[in-house]
């Protein structure tokens, strides 16, 4: 028979300090990402003349 729980445990150092370092591993990843979209952007601006 499985249990649940009606309320969520309490978060203790550990968790928190996991959760911080995911939360700023995912805000790197998105500024990585957007910079390589700028990247991919500003490259296919240069191309363009080329190709005409």
């Amino acid at each position: 028979m499985t249990t649940t729980r009606d309320s969520a445990s309490p978060i203790d150092a550990a968790d928190e300090e996991l959760i911080d370092t995911l939360i700023a591993i995912s805000v790197v990843a998105k500024r990585l990402a957007a910079k390589l979209r700028q990247s991919n952007e500003n490259q296919n601006e240069s191309e363009e003349p080329k190709n005409e």
